[in-house]
């Protein structure tokens, strides 16, 4: 299997006052944080579970799942 780079899109929600991400490489992510930093914590145990869930790696895969996050 070679290694996808799912991207990652972050923006601030100034009425909210959090960071929203969301992706069309990984489906159903859509989650919020009060910083960066605890998004990017947030979506190292979101992205494979959704993975998983949508029987895009199988419950078994142990490798790296990468990702980039951009910020709009």
């Amino acid at each position: 299997m070679s290694q996808k780079l799912y991207k990652i899109e972050a923006f601030w929600d100034s009425e909210a006052k959090v960071w929203v991400a969301e992706s069309e490489d990984v489906p159903g992510l859509i989650t919020e944080a009060d910083t960066i930093e605890s998004l990017t914590e947030k979506l190292k145990q979101m992205i494979p579970e959704l993975l998983q869930l949508n029987n895009i790696i199988t419950p078994s895969y142990v490798g790296n799942i990468s990702f980039e996050l951009i910020s709009l």
